[in-house]
C-alpha cells in the first residue's frame, strides 16, 4: 500500500512540475507519464520548443524519488517535413561543414525487395572515410538519433546543433561517443554556444556575448530584432549539456 502511495505521490509530482511550465500551462497533460520498476519516471508527449523540454527534464529530474528520466518528450516541428527529406537536409548540412570534412559520415536508409526489408547506410556524398571520426545519421518519426565517435566535446555538441537545425526534427538523440575521453566544463560549454553562434548564418555573432555557470547560460549583448534574439537563444538551448538559458540580449533596429 506503501509503495502504491509513493508512486501516486511521485507521479502526482511531475504532472504539477510540468504544468508549472509556463508555456505548458496548468491543464497540460502528458500521452504517458509511468514511473518503471527502477525508480525511472518515462514521460512522453509533445512540447512547444526546446527551451521548454530542457526545462522540464529538470523539474522532473529534481523530483525525489526519481532515479532516472525516460525522455520522450517531443518538440512541435517549426515546419512538417517527412523523414527523407530531414535526412537529406542533414546530409547536406554535414557535406558542407568544414569541421566534418574528414569525418565519415553516413545516412541510414531502408531498402525493400520484396520480401526483404533491411536498414543500409550510404556514405554522405561531400564526407572522406572516416579519417578523424564516424558519425551515423538516422532519422525516425522527425527524431534524429547520431551515433559513431568523434575526438571532441565540441564535434559531439556541434553535430547535434546541426541536426536541431532542421526545421522539421522534432527531437535529437545524441549518441556520440567521445574518443579518447574529454573532461567537460562551463568552458566546453561556452565555445559549444559560441561556435553554434558563429555559424549560423542569421545571427551576427560579434554583437552576443555568452557567459555560463554550470550547465546555465547568459546571453546579453545587441541584436537588431526579436527574430535574431529567438534564433540566438534557440542556438544556445540546442547545445548538448545545456539546461538553462537566460536570455538578455537586447533588441535594437
Amino acid at each position: 500500500m506503501a509503495a502504491n502511495q509513493r508512486e501516486r505521490d511521485i507521479l502526482e509530482a511531475a504532472r504539477n512540475a510540468l504544468r508549472a511550465e509556463p508555456q505548458l500551462g496548468p491543464d497540460y497533460s502528458p500521452q504517458r507519464l509511468e514511473l518503471q520498476q527502477d525508480g525511472a519516471l518515462l514521460v512522453e508527449g509533445e512540447v512547444p520548443g526546446v527551451a521548454e523540454k530542457k526545462r522540464c527534464l529538470v523539474r522532473l529530474g529534481a523530483i525525489d524519488g526519481v532515479a532516472a528520466i525516460v525522455d520522450r518528450l517531443r518538440v512541435r516541428p517549426a515546419q512538417e517535413m517527412g523523414d527523407e527529406q530531414i535526412r537529406a537536409r542533414l546530409s547536406r548540412f554535414f557535406a558542407q561543414e568544414p569541421s566534418f570534412q574528414s569525418f565519415g559520415v553516413r545516412a541510414m536508409e531502408y531498402e525493400t525487395t520484396d520480401p526483404v526489408y533491411r536498414q543500409i547506410f550510404e556514405p554522405v556524398v561531400g564526407t572522406k572515410t572516416g579519417t578523424r571520426g564516424r558519425i551515423d545519421i538516422e532519422v525516425r518519426d522527425g527524431v534524429v538519433t547520431l551515433n559513431g565517435h568523434v575526438p571532441t566535446l565540441h564535434d559531439k555538441r556541434l553535430a547535434g546543433v546541426m541536426a536541431w537545425w532542421v526545421p522539421g526534427v522534432r527531437d535529437v538523440i545524441d549518441g556520440l561517443t567521445v574518443e579518447p575521453g574529454e573532461e567537460d566544463g562551463p568552458v566546453r560549454i561556452e565555445e559549444a554556444v559560441r561556435s553554434a553562434l558563429e555559424k549560423d548564418p542569421y545571427v551576427d555573432a560579434s554583437q552576443v556575448r555568452v557567459g555560463v555557470r554550470g550547465r546555465e547560460v547568459r546571453l546579453t549583448g545587441e541584436l537588431n530584432s526579436e527574430t535574431l534574439r529567438d534564433m540566438a537563444e534557440c542556438d544556445a538551448w540546442y547545445v548538448f549539456g545545456v539546461n538553462n538559458v537566460i536570455d538578455e540580449i537586447e533588441v535594437r533596429p
